[in-house]
């Protein structure tokens, strides 16, 4: 493709990451069909981030709306990135996981509702701390519920990524997609540099970090289904694909031993870098 091409496709595509989290939702279900379930109208503000003189958001960064994706019930549960870095309170952690059970509860019931989480977070918020840590436990579970029925889709498209207890959630989904630009990891770069030290982990290289957590690398290691460019039309083919295609035969948490012959072959006296990782995870020989 030429440079001239390059530039026409850009121009001519809708960015996905730029639109707030609630555009992300309304932009996947079908035109028409969205509504929005414990918006900012019912005001569910945390009653945590007051006392430290922090600005709640009335839907606590976490947007649930339901409509239909491709004629099929479906809900969308999406983290705005921009609101306390997207992290998981006792509030907006709740109202995730509640969507998640609720679509479980419609299986039951004879309605295949499925369900697409669009993962923006740092993880569990600290001004909540043990409420938080519990919300995400509880999202695990609805997660592991649902997918008995119906495939659960997880989209992380950036910019602040996927990371903590939630990048965990990110790994139980069905499927799950990611764009170039996104990240995926249990610690983000600055936890790991606190802990291990600059030379060690430095959070300023960000060719180094999006070289072992970027999109393109997690799906080299089979971390991530499908690598996109940002493009909201695409993002949405990509999701209707999944959906349409059922339950994976052995989702990727059910792997556990693949990955764990792969963590044990790793030389951990060596630093790490994105083509040592790849041989690693890619043959599951020691590279």
């Amino acid at each position: 493709m030429s440079h001239q091409q390059d530039i026409a496709r850009l121009l001519q595509g809708h960015s996905f990451i730029e639109l707030s989290a609630r555009e992300r939702a309304h932009s996947l279900l079908d035109p028409g069909s969205s509504r929005e379930l414990a918006g900012p109208f019912d005001r569910q503000y945390s009653p945590w981030l007051a006392a430290q003189g922090i600005v709640a958001q009335a839907d606590d960064g976490v947007a649930i709306c339901k409509g239909l994706l491709d004629g099929q019930p479906a809900v969308i549960a999406a983290i705005e990135g921009g609101f306390q870095g997207g992290s998981l309170g006792e509030v907006g952690g709740a109202k995730l996981a509640c969507a998640l059970e609720l679509a479980a509860a419609d299986n039951r019931q004879g309605i295949p509702t499925r369900a697409v989480i669009l993962f923006e977070t740092g993880g569990v918020r600290l001004q909540e701390a043990n409420l938080g840590l519990a919300a995400i436990a509880e999202i695990h579970a609805a997660i592991a519920d649902l997918s008995r029925y119906q495939p659960v889709v997880g989209i992380i498209a950036g910019t602040v990524g996927c990371f903590g207890g939630m990048s965990i959630a990110a790994g139980m989904c069905s499927y799950l997609i990611v764009t170039r630009e996104a990240r995926l990891g249990l610690n983000g770069p600055q936890v790991i540099e606190q802990e291990a030290g600059v030379a060690e982990y430095d959070s300023r290289n960000r060719p180094f970090i999006w070289s072992l957590s970027g999109g393109e690398q997690r799906h080299v290691c089979g971390l991530a289904d499908a690598l996109l460019e940002d493009d909201s039309t695409l993002i949405r083919q990509q999701l209707l694909h999944f959906l349409a295609s059922g339950l994976p035969a052995t989702p990727r948490h059910r792997r556990s031993q693949h990955y764990l012959q792969r963590l044990l072959a790793m030389d951990s006296s060596v630093q790490a870098d994105a083509a040592s990782a790849r041989l690693l995870f890619q043959s599951g020989a020691k590279p």
